[in-house]
């Protein structure tokens, strides 16, 4: 029952979940042992394990369970990691001592691999005198300056590098310079901001009243609150940063309301969690349950939904005691609270699949009765495991009972929590799901809609070759299998681009019913949407009972996202147009270096020099990016000690730019074209005016070798970054490219760009 749907799928086991030792080998030898590994380590914390390993294994079958990506890929392999996602850090002090302790506890977060949240609005505003030492305050946004390097001071050391997300409240004083902070495109890009979203605040919006910019019980400024709203509103209209989160109706909603004051969340805005709180994830694939696809009794059978829930929720518990946690703090929070947040994948799909369009009546209701159902089950499930186990230590039944979320369950589940406590203080959440969704087979990532009917990707085969391969959402793939190739789909297949904001946002509103965290969800807007119609998908968040609001609008500074092409087979009659969103592109230029694979492929070359006593040794060493063998490194040798300072200089340089991306063939031209005042020398019957023009022609001819580049002279005369610099400021968006692999077949899910041709996504 384990078996890969998509190569994809095999391709992101392969480089994210499955188990390798340092030196590359292999030591999941299948699909099936990854998965034996992961139920075995969460068994082992039972009383008895040889009863749960297989009831756990038997979850993961048919990726109907998905543990988060850490749990997959660390649980059982006894490295110091952490299988929780993201962590919220601890309130940073207004002092220069403790901002920089602060700093210190995410960089021992991060490189473990967490992602982290801080809630910035704690640090004085700019220009705020320092007792003391006469000076003024630089202001949060230096100091989150600090932490955006530190970020790409980890990642540039090769680990693995979790998002952050950075909230400042609406009534710091320096929140205007937070709104407009990203731009620059050039600043913070390590970070996603969001803006906390005071009720009161909202109601100033409302009512079209003053609003305060307040710090330590001083005014600041003053200003309509309005027009604060519509410089956050502009911001996120013109580069998709800050997203909008309500902060005082998450706290409100708070199971543990009389425990902790939350004022950040992890990066996807899915976990709102107090100061030193740890967010565990993982999600049940509802696409993967569906019986009879496409059939009049298209469904979820809602037993197997309960067992499933019952079991996950038992799985995920168990990793609270079976990870390992960068900081003390974070272990005694997340043991104190034993917090999970067990959401679903594959939503648009499985109502494609049950005949349903997304972001109608009936999907909202159908949605809903899904969500309602996972609920109860995981708290029923959470209330069993007390009965055996024990409530979470900081348990308050009186407290805990009048809190709202829990006054919304169903009275048998109310009683069992009242009679036995309940295992984990809140149970649901429903987190971003690119690349386990990927791995699933492509499902609809978490409630998204359908992102693309299909796709492109460039793949190499074994006899070096290139080909192209379609990637199909797991619905279609189905309706293919069942229907045939060319069968004309359904209007039940919406993309979207198809849907109008309003769709987006019943489907969150309806969701956040039945979630006591938060969701983690984009809605997608086209680049023409007017401004006032953008304000309007905000307002109806919050109307609505959204504890969050995130859009995607295509912009110049974050650039575009998967492009659409026509050719999936169109609807039935009356139903509206469908799109296959392919991917398009040649080679474009990227922030970030790429990361380097533990074992590369390469060939040493020797050039010997006319009249030089000692040879010198040109190693290239290549990477796969999106199908096609490239450079990703140099090594320059020689035991001529006068070489030594410009073969180091040299082999820095060039690689750097091997790794930013892009088509590099220019460094051959342009070392090919330096020659030495002293004069050159004839080779092989050629006169090569440098040893520098010497190794030009050496890295051109393994360019050819590789096929980077289709022969001698034929690559690139200059560097093109500052042309393609130009282009991105003039009339068009250029999408951004993988730090993993380069390719920029990428797209934006839920606040997480994830890559299409390799799985890479900088939320995990």
């Amino acid at each position: 029952m384990t078996a890969f749907t998509a190569p994809i799928a095999r391709q992101i086991w392969e480089m994210k979940y499955r188990f390798k030792s340092p030196s590359g080998d292999s030591l999941d030898a299948s699909l099936d042992d990854s998965f034996r590994r992961v139920a075995h380590a969460l068994a082992a914390v039972e009383a008895e394990p040889a009863v749960w390993e297989p009831r756990f294994r038997a979850a993961l079958d048919s990726f109907r369970f998905l543990p988060a990506g850490r749990i997959l890929a660390g649980a059982g392999t006894d490295r110091a990691v952490t299988l929780f996602n993201c962590f919220v850090m601890g309130t940073i002090p207004d002092s220069m001592e403790g901002i920089f302790e602060s700093l210190k506890e995410a960089a021992l977060t991060m490189q473990q691999g967490g992602g982290i949240g801080y809630d910035f609005s704690t640090i004085r505003p700019r220009g705020a005198a320092v007792k003391g030492i006469g000076a003024d305050a630089s202001g949060p946004l230096s100091f989150m300056d600090v932490w955006d390097a530190m970020c790409r001071t980890i990642m540039s050391a090769g680990s693995r590098r979790g998002a952050m997300m950075a909230t400042m409240r609406c009534d710091h004083p320096d929140i205007e310079a937070f709104i407009e902070s990203k731009r620059d495109a050039a600043r913070l890009r390590m970070f996603n901001l969001s803006v906390l979203a005071t009720d009161a605040f909202m109601a100033a919006v409302e009512a079209d009243e003053p609003w305060d910019l307040v710090f330590d019980g001083v005014v600041y400024k003053t200003l309509r609150a309005r027009d604060l709203w519509h410089r956050i509103m502009r911001a996120t209209y013109d580069y998709a940063e800050p997203g909008v989160i309500f902060i005082d109706r998450i706290n409100r909603l708070n199971n543990l309301w009389y425990a902790e004051a939350i004022s950040a969340t992890n990066p996807c805005g899915e976990q709102p969690l107090p100061p030193y709180g740890a967010c565990l994830l993982g999600s049940i694939n509802l696409a993967a349950l569906v019986r009879d696809p496409f059939g009049e009794d298209a469904g979820v059978d809602a037993e197997e939904l309960s067992d499933l829930v019952s079991v996950a929720v038992r799985m995920m518990d168990n990793v609270v005691d079976a990870s390992r946690f960068p900081l003390a703090q974070q272990a005694e929070e997340a043991r104190a609270k034993r917090r999970i947040g067990l959401g679903v994948t594959g939503l648009a799909d499985a109502l494609a699949m049950c005949g349903v369009r997304y972001g109608t009546p009936a999907a909202v209701a159908q949605s809903g009765a899904w969500l309602s159902a996972i609920r109860d089950a995981a708290y029923a499930a959470s209330v069993g495991l007390a009965r055996e186990k024990g409530a979470f230590p900081l348990f308050d039944r009186e407290k805990f009972m009048a809190g709202e979320t829990v006054a919304a369950l169903p009275q048998h589940v109310r009683d069992g929590i009242a009679s036995h406590g309940i295992r984990n203080a809140l149970l649901t959440s429903i987190a971003p799901t690119g690349t386990i969704s990927l791995f699933a087979g492509n499902v609809s990532s978490g409630i998204e809609p359908i992102f693309a009917l299909s796709y492109t990707r460039k793949v190499l085969l074994p006899d070096g070759t290139r080909a192209e391969e379609e990637v199909v959402d797991y619905a279609l793939a189905r309706w293919r299998d069942l229907k045939g190739p060319d069968a004309p789909l359904p209007e039940t297949f919406v993309t979207a681009q198809d849907l109008a904001p309003h769709d987006h946002v019943v489907m969150q509103a309806e969701a956040q019913k039945f979630i006591d965290s938060s969701i983690s969800k984009t809605i997608n807007l086209p680049a023409d949407i007017p401004f006032d119609a953008f304000e309007d998908v905000y307002l109806e968040a919050w109307r609505s009972g959204c504890k969050g609001c995130t859009t995607y609008r295509p912009n110049d500074v974050t650039g575009s996202v998967l492009e659409v092409s026509q050719s999936v087979a169109k609807p039935a009659a009356g139903a509206e147009d469908d799109a296959d969103h392919a991917s398009a592109g040649d080679v474009v230029w990227i922030a970030e270096p790429l990361n380097r694979p533990e074992t590369l492929e390469g060939i040493t070359y020797k050039l010997k020099w006319p009249d030089s006593p000692h040879a010198i040794y040109i190693t290239m060493n290549d990477v796969i990016v999106g199908g096609r063998r490239r450079p990703f490194e140099i090594f320059i040798n020689s035991k001529n000690m006068e070489h030594y300072a410009w073969t180091v200089a040299l082999t820095r340089m060039i690689s750097a730019v091997f790794r930013r991306g892009g088509d590099v063939s220019f460094v051959v031209e342009e070392l090919k074209a330096v020659f030495d005042p002293r004069g050159g020398a004839w080779m092989k019957g050629r006169y090569v005016p440098s040893i520098l023009a010497a190794i030009g022609g050496v890295i051109e001819r393994h360019l050819v070798e590789i096929d980077f580049i289709d022969g001698e002279g034929m690559g690139l005369a200059e560097d093109p970054a500052a042309a393609k610099q130009v282009a991105v400021g003039q009339d068009r968006a250029v999408p951004s490219a993988c730090p993993n692999c380069g390719s920029f077949n990428t797209t934006l899910r839920e606040g997480c760009e994830v890559c299409l041709d390799c799985g890479h996504s900088k939320c995990g």
